[in-house]
């Protein structure tokens, strides 16, 4: 579908793409990855052709429908509504159905007859008759209410407008869906759903993202976009990972040979370029450094490196670390975005704040950091009790206009102090050093940002860290460091994140918020899933199955009923599709894996003279992990249709 042949983009005197040659295939679900900086997004615009390349080419096979987000949503007019601006998706739909109903008026004319069948199939093919649908299962799905489907879209903040944008792709369908950390503006329920929902879509898939949870389960290719280059990695995310500290090894050794080679020459040219018996000599290995200059290894940037981020000992404190009772909070005075909260936290516990955006999660984190107070109930911090607060909005806690070392050391300070040397060595331990620690902070990128939290942190030693989406700005290896370092912490968490495989390592219970209230669960993330889906299972199931009986509602028409039927087939359809695609892909991949194992044993069992058993070892292993991975797939893929179908059954049954 996509050719990216030899492409080069620069960006003034900046290289950000070059010689990039790799290509996507129809259908597939492609996760790209890479630091941040390093040019992901730019092979969108070049998709997209907001950019020209210096040089290559791309091709676009097919003339696929393209699905992608834009970064500043606007409303057409004044007075439009959020579902009127979702439903803007598929360009030209509105149109056609414009058309349609102004040849409805008389079709008594063959033309016009002829005109309306052509457009009545095209609407139909691009989901015109069911786009409503779609558009309102990915609004409620993003957390939107249906109360707000009718306000003007203008009313929505930024971030709220990035979700319209998302659920006005999503239900367009397009051929081609490009998106650029799509999770960036969502909570964790809502990542969830996006991660549903893209599970059943059958395009083909380019995802920018550093959320493995998205990574892992949605792809099954990655792209590596790092040090001007783009290299394709056939398998998904473990794969990569694997795969990928394998490469840059090899990559170590060989940058160290030519780094060697290069200094041999060196030398020879420094010693003979001045005698005249070994000039030409001289200046033929000089010809050979240019040219290895020309093809210089570059190693892959290496974002936060092991050992800074650390935290200190939390120092000790009462079993309770905090409690609210009846905890309200009104930034208006009218309307309270905390009503009737009640729930503690001990000592030791690492909690999950899992909740939909707007319902209080950051509000509640400031008033246990003590930078707002309640305007009812309790809210009390136990004995000995120090919280270290980390916001989202980095500018709450480090001033971006003051330098590195001001900011830390203003913590250092307050936190009793000590030598300048000690101090300085504290710098240098998280990463800093010279030329950095007169940086204002505003100008740091997301790694360094952490890296400076992390630094205020460990100096002031609280034992309840508060953290507020603390993996936003970092890239895959700084969300792996970020949950080491709190794995190992014996102190409190509270923290929020839209990361579900951040949440699932670190947190051992979850605090949910719910427009009807706070639930503690005592488990991890698994356990909160299996509780909640539990809970809702009870009642809906049993009210779709007597929704679906005639009679059941005397308000509804068989009409109604059979368009409600036919609504839950529709919906079902993409879903059951999907798996069955997911099963047979399974069953194939699995034959031709086994096939491929027992080659790769046969020439263990039966070495020739020149095997590599290393290589003939890590062959095995990475095809049986390849196995593995399509057997679970299989199994997870084949159970949710057999569930998928007899829930198919019974709607059947109904009718």
């Amino acid at each position: 579908m996509l050719d990216f042949k030899d492409i080069s983009v620069h960006y003034g005197h900046q290289d950000v793409l070059g010689g990039v040659t790799f290509r996507v295939n129809g259908g597939e679900r492609v996760g790209i990855v890479g630091p941040n900086g390093s040019g992901k997004s730019t092979l969108f615009k070049i998709i997209l052709g907001e950019i020209s390349t210096d040089s290559g080419s791309l091709t676009i096979e097919g003339s696929p429908r393209i699905g992608f987000t834009r970064q500043n949503p606007e409303p057409d007019s004044e007075a439009e509504t959020l579902l009127e601006y979702s439903l803007r998706g598929i360009p030209g739909l509105a149109e056609m159905e414009q058309e349609m109903a102004a040849l409805e008026g008389d079709l008594s004319d063959p033309a016009k007859m002829k005109r309306y069948g052509e457009l009545q199939t095209s609407f139909e093919h691009l989901g015109g008759y069911d786009i409503e649908t779609r558009v309102k299962v990915a609004l409620g799905g993003l957390g939107f209410s249906a109360e707000e489907f009718s306000k003007p879209f203008k009313s929505f903040s930024g971030g709220w407008r990035m979700r319209a944008e998302l659920s006005r792709v999503l239900a367009s369908h397009p051929d081609l869906l490009l998106l650029d950390e799509p999770s960036n503006y969502l909570d964790l329920p809502a990542v969830d759903w996006l991660q549903k929902f893209l599970k059943a879509y059958d395009g083909t898939l380019m995802l920018i993202s550093h959320d493995r949870f998205l990574l892992r389960t949605l792809t099954s290719i990655i792209v590596e976009v790092d040090a001007n280059t783009v290299t394709r990695y056939e398998g998904g995310l473990d794969y990569y990972l694997e795969e990928r500290e394998v490469r840059y090894r090899h990559l170590l050794q060989a940058k160290a040979n030519q780094d060697h080679h290069r200094e041999q020459l060196q030398r020879f040219v420094d010693r003979f370029r001045a005698q005249a018996t070994k000039a030409a000599q001289a200046q033929s290995r000089q010809k050979l450094i240019d040219k290895l200059d020309e093809e210089r290894i570059v190693l892959p940037k290496r974002h936060i490196h092991s050992g800074r981020l650390r935290l200190a000992e939390p120092p000790p404190s009462g079993i309770e670390m905090f409690r609210c009772e009846d905890l309200q909070f009104s930034y208006d005075g009218v309307r309270n975005v905390l009503d009737g909260i009640s729930f503690k936290i001990d000592r030791g516990d690492k909690v999950a704040l899992i909740g939909y955006n707007g319902l209080g999660k950051t509000t509640l984190m400031r008033i246990i950091a003590g930078t707002r107070k309640p305007t009812g109930g309790k809210a009390v911090l136990g004995h000995n009790v120090t919280p270290g607060y980390l916001s989202q909005e980095f500018a709450e806690t480090i001033p971006p206009d003051v330098s590195v070392y001001r900011n830390a050391k203003n913590a250092w300070d307050a936190a009793g102090g000590g030598p300048e040397k000690n101090f300085r060595n504290q710098l240098g331990a998280f990463g800093f050093d010279e030329n950095d620690v007169e940086k204002p902070a505003g100008v740091l990128s997301g790694g360094e940002k952490i890296r400076l939290a992390f630094l205020r942190l460990f100096l002031a030693a609280p034992n309840f860290l508060l953290l507020d989406e603390p993996t936003t700005h970092l890239d895959l290896d700084g969300r792996r460091m970020l949950q080491d370092v709190l794995q190992k912490y014996k102190g409190t968490i509270l923290l929020v994140s839209h990361d579900i495989e951040f949440v699932r390592a670190v947190a051992t219970s979850v605090i949910e918020i719910t427009r009807e209230g706070i639930a503690q669960f005592p488990g991890g993330y698994d356990y909160y899933i299996e509780k909640t889906a539990e809970r809702r299972a009870a009642a809906p199931a049993a009210k779709k199955i007597e929704a679906l009986k005639p009679g059941a509602d005397e308000r509804l028409s068989k009409k109604d009923l059979r368009r409600q039927r036919a609504e839950e087939r529709a919906r079902l359809a993409p879903v059951v599709k999907e798996l069955k695609r997911r099963v047979a892909t399974a069953e194939r991949k699995i034959d031709e894996l086994q096939t491929a194992l027992d080659e790769a044993s046969a020439e263990l069992f039966n070495p020739k003279p020149d095997t590599d058993f290393a290589e003939a070892n890590r062959k095995v292993r990475v095809i049986q992990a390849e196995i593995d991975r399509y057997t679970a797939d299989w199994e997870d893929a084949a159970t949710k249709l057999e569930e998928l179908q007899n829930e198919k059954s019974s709607a059947d049954d109904a009718d």
